[in-house]
């Protein structure tokens, strides 16, 4: 049985997530105020990058499973060739 790992893709937005969680709460007196596009427009831009952050990191990780798998093959090309051929 192998460890399942978490990915840095998916660890690094939710830390973003949060960090924008605890901004929001700070900020929340400019929406008492009545500055609701300057705090919701604040949070939208911070969603978008938390966003484009999390698919630049899969990719990012999609592309290095690619070339490991070139370099070194997968598991399943390796059971392939483990298993004899029926010659009839």
């Amino acid at each position: 049985m192998s460890k399942s790992k978490i990915k840095r893709s998916v660890i690094f937005p939710i830390i973003m997530l949060a960090y924008l969680a605890v901004m929001a709460w700070i900020g929340r007196d400019r929406l008492d105020r009545g500055e609701y596009l300057y705090y919701f427009g604040i949070i939208g831009v911070g969603l978008v990058i938390i966003l484009l952050l999390y698919l630049s990191l899969r990719k990012k990780e999609q592309l290095q499973q690619r070339r490991e798998e070139e370099q070194y093959g997968t598991y399943e090309e390796e059971e392939k060739e483990a298993t004899p051929k029926d010659k009839a």
